[in-house]
């Protein structure tokens, strides 16, 4: 048995009772990695020897003063290759961005580090978080640990592996339209998509910006709930981050569902679930209701809209943000051109992969001239329906819960020559995204072997809602604790 099977909590009491140190953790921690990731793909990069330090450091600070410390000091954790790391390369699964080196790290990077944890690497993706089964990254495909021949879900994928073979504690994702829930399901881990506002974009290189929120990865829902604590909060460098208590999200995870109106949208249950999808989710209804909570139908009418918004509005702020990407500073870049127009087009086509470049190129389109009113503005007052059901839905219960995905992981290759069945892959979680609310993944189950997830969505900041529901089932399925085969370490 590997230590980092066990909880954050367990771990922290490990660690200062002297048990383990923060440093023998860590390598643990690497030696999983450099033993088991060559079959699985988490990472783009292992940074040995700052994990090191840092645990060395933790160390000393458990020694110092065990009281003063926080809970997740000397905790392995791992970022996606999204999230900006000072001094550590931070690509975006990119061809265009190889070589950047950010100046400076994100929020959330920070906020953890000032608590000490232990930070082993970058993580694969989606090039720039567009994609839905991690297929689309420049270096190489995350499989996932239950069945390697599937995917892992995207965009977050890496994210989701590492936690799921107990290759690091936590790790962190984004979220842009399901792309910390859907991995999540995929590779049988809890993934949080806090509100839009919840937690800090500032370092977070961006896919959509009014779409896209940082969460974290976990095995368990208190794991979850114990990072989101410390990265949430305002920032004054994220003009979007919102100013609201965080340190209730622990507190609500003990109390049950006993009372709660859980609302299940008429319309995700009409998107072609699979059998098994659908198995798992009415077993998951059975165990809440057994537990105390009064399930009820709700109606989300604008769903049937909200995937065609979504791939208007989504793609046209892509374009708008990679607008800056020209290969200059780093990224293939082009000396030989004979003029700066020839430089900037040879970058970015050997620079963007094919998913990039049509969701470039759908953005670009949309936000014409001409094209605006009738595409971008549209699919705008589509995302208000949206947000407008959710408002109503909520008026009558406490949280919404459904399938994350129609499906289980599927396999590899099976959806990339067709775009529309890998966009439809995010139906059930992309509406949250376009209302801003918050949302979990939790493990519920299983389908022919591979992990299948819960989805909770809460109202605005109604993260500690997800979470206690989140948390009842995870108690009553019992399966987060089971390991995928390509998580079975040899030593």
């Amino acid at each position: 048995m590997t230590l980092l099977e066990e909880s954050i909590r367990e771990l922290s009491r490990r660690l200062r009772d002297r048990e383990v140190s923060a440093v023998q953790l860590a390598q643990e921690a690497l030696a999983r990695a450099e033993e088991l990731d060559p079959a699985l793909g988490a990472f783009l990069r292992l940074t040995p020897e700052l994990a090191l330090d840092a645990a060395a450091a933790a160390d000393r600070r458990l020694q110092e003063d065990p009281d003063g410390c926080s809970i997740l000091c000397g905790i392995p954790v791992a970022y996606k290759d999204v999230v900006c790391t000072k001094g550590v390369e931070t690509t975006a699964a990119s061809r265009i961005l190889r070589g950047f080196v950010p100046p400076y790290s994100a929020t959330v990077v920070d906020r953890l580090s000032a608590l000490g944890v232990v930070a082993l690497g970058k993580l694969n993706c989606d090039e720039f978080a567009m994609g839905s089964s991690n297929e689309n990254s420049a270096y190489q495909v995350t499989r996932n640990p239950w069945d390697p021949e599937r995917v892992a879900g995207g965009s977050s994928g890496g994210s989701a592996v590492a936690v799921a073979a107990r290759l690091a504690c936590v790790t962190l994702g984004s979220d842009t339209g399901g792309s910390i829930r859907l991995p999540a399901s995929f590779s049988g881990v809890v993934g949080v998509k806090p509100t839009y506002g919840r937690v800090s974009r500032y370092g977070l290189i961006a896919f959509a910006s009014s779409l896209d929120q940082i969460g974290p990865l976990s095995k368990t829902v208190e794991d979850a709930a114990l990072v989101l604590t410390a990265i949430a909060g305002q920032d004054p460098r994220d003009s979007t981050s919102v100013q609201a208590p965080v340190d209730g999200f622990l507190n609500e995870l003990r109390n049950g569902v006993r009372g709660l109106h859980l609302g299940i949208p008429r319309e995700y249950l009409e998107v072609g679930l699979d059998a098994g999808v659908r198995a798992v989710f009415e077993q998951s209804v059975r165990t809440l209701e057994g537990l105390g909570a009064v399930v009820e139908e709700v109606s989300l009418p604008t769903t049937e809209y909200a995937l065609s918004a979504y791939y208007v509005i989504a793609p046209a702020e892509a374009s708008s943000n990679l607008a800056r990407m020209d290969g200059v500073r780093f990224g293939p870049g082009f000396t030989d051109a004979v003029t700066l127009q020839e430089a900037y087009e040879r970058a970015r086509h050997e620079g963007f992969g094919d998913e990039v470049r049509r969701r470039v190129t759908l953005g670009t389109y949309a936000l014409s001239s001409g094209y605006y009113d009738a595409y971008y503005l549209r699919a705008q007052k589509v995302r208000t329906l949206v947000a407008q059901d959710f408002d109503r839905a909520f008026a009558q219960v406490d949280a919404i819960i459904s399938p994350v995905a129609p499906t289980a992981a599927f396999r590899l290759g099976e959806r990339t020559a067709d775009p529309m069945a890998m966009y439809a892959t995010d139906v059930l979680t992309l509406p949250a995204n376009l209302a801003g609310i918050a949302g979990v993944s939790v493990p519920a189950g299983f389908a022919d072997g591979l992990p299948v997830g819960l989805q909770v969505l809460g109202p605005y900041l109604g993260e500690a809602v997800c979470l206690r529901v989140a948390q009842s089932l995870e108690t009553e399925a019992g399966v987060w604790n089971k390991l995928p085969p390509l998580a079975l370490s040899s030593q």
